[in-house]
């Protein structure tokens, strides 16, 4: 039993066609109108899938097809938000392979024991609201419902408000439920399996992930009558942060250390002015959680010593982390057996990127399913996935979920 490749991928371009950009990408920030058409379209699909369709106080999707019996669900999900000008698989491919492992059951005739579910999660990426995964961390437990519907993007406006406006501030509790499984399919976002002439990965675990923000405060000046002596420029010390962060990666033993650097504000923010008030992002993930610690300690020196130098005060907020997650065993082996009676090239491997799946883990068994990235690109419009590479995936979740849904 395989799926139907050429409908899946008329799903891909169909949806892909959502928030496209001129280049051939994806922008569709979480909440915002390109979010809201491509949540309807799933609900449509979902529906004519033969799909029990109910949305939670996060937003998040959930469609069922019942089971035999009523038991605890097999749940496969992902997201449809992207960064901007990002691509058109990250994400939205996990959410599309498992509507058509559904649409392949009902294809097949096949009745399962356990019901089996399509879950779309709200603001996965955090490229709007922060943190990324935020509602399935509610769900799990992991954040307060309150602080998420509290947090705002960069023009203030509420996450809670945004739900509301695009009308997906559904009824139901955001709360923990019970699975039979958990599984969750998405690009690799990296170059391993592509290197090696792999089109999939089974994947064992995901890396413990850290965020945290720094504020600089410094004496905003005019540009030319202020000597260089006197200064105390905010931008000055966060450039020896930047460098501060990527030496500090290098410098961790056993180099699988990531650093990152990736947002940066400047106030006033003109060409005459020294800047006084710089806050950057810094993002730090490793296999190890004991590692993370101690980078988190090295940040604060480096910060510190950075302001020292030059005599502006350094504020660093810890403010959101998630620990290193190995996936349930069982789960591992039955994607690796789904693999191999499908016939994909397949290893296991490691995430280094954050999932729905990282909290969904905390809930019950949960695994993954990665696809090669060409060229080990994401979050970019260059993003791609051969279509031989998607299939094998699809045919790995679709015999992955259709071995839990009829076991006990």
């Amino acid at each position: 039993m395989k799926i139907d490749r050429q409908r899946l991928e008329r799903s891909i371009a169909d949806l892909g066609r959502i928030g496209e950009t001129k280049n051939g990408g994806l922008t569709r920030l979480a909440l915002s109108d390109e979010d809201r058409r491509a949540r309807d379209l799933m609900v449509e699909w979902m529906r004519a899938a033969g799909l029990r369709v109910t949305v939670d106080r996060m937003g998040n999707i959930f469609g069922e097809r019942a089971g035999a019996e009523p038991l605890p669900p097999v749940m496969m999900g992902s997201h449809v938000d992207s960064v901007p000008t990002g691509g058109k698989y990250d994400g939205q491919l996990g959410v599309l392979c498992a509507l058509e492992a559904i649409r392949s059951l009902n294809d097949h005739g096949i009745r399962t024991r356990h019901p089996v579910t399509l879950a779309i999660f709200t603001n996965e990426e955090g490229a709007r609201f922060q943190p990324a995964m935020i509602a399935s961390g509610v769900m799990a437990g992991k954040i307060a419902l309150e602080d998420a519907y509290n947090a705002r993007d960069r023009d203030g406006i509420r996450l809670l408000d945004e739900l509301e406006r695009i009308g997906y501030l559904g009824p139901e509790p955001c709360a923990p439920r019970p699975l039979r499984a958990y599984l969750e399919l998405h690009i690799e976002q990296g170059p391993f399996l592509e290197e090696e002439g792999r089109s999939v990965g089974v994947v064992e675990g995901i890396v413990a992930i850290a965020w945290s923000r720094v504020t600089i405060h410094g004496t905003q000046d005019h540009a030319g009558p202020t000597p260089m002596r006197t200064r105390h420029d905010a931008l000055v010390a966060a450039a020896e942060i930047v460098l501060g962060v990527r030496r500090m990666a290098r410098d961790i033993v056993g180099g699988d250390m990531v650093a990152t650097v990736g947002h940066l504000a400047v106030s006033p923010n003109i060409t005459n002015a020294i800047p006084g008030r710089v806050t950057l992002s810094i993002d730090v993930r490793d296999p190890l959680d004991a590692t993370l610690d101690r980078a988190l300690l090295m940040i604060e020196r480096v910060v510190e010593d950075a302001c020292t130098r030059e005599g502006v005060r350094g504020e660093v907020e810890h403010y959101w982390r998630v620990p290193c997650t190995p996936f349930d065993a069982a789960v591992v082996d039955t994607i690796e057996r789904a693999a191999q009676a499908c016939g994909a090239r397949h290893r296991r491997i490691r995430s280094g990127a954050g999932h729905d799946a990282q909290y969904m883990a905390t809930l019950g068994p949960a695994g993954m399913i990665f696809v090669p990235s060409r060229g080990g690109r994401s979050h970019c419009e260059e993003e791609f996935t051969p279509i031989d590479d998607i299939e094998d995936g699809a045919n790995t979740l679709f015999l992955a979920a259709l071995e839990f849904a009829r076991g006990k």
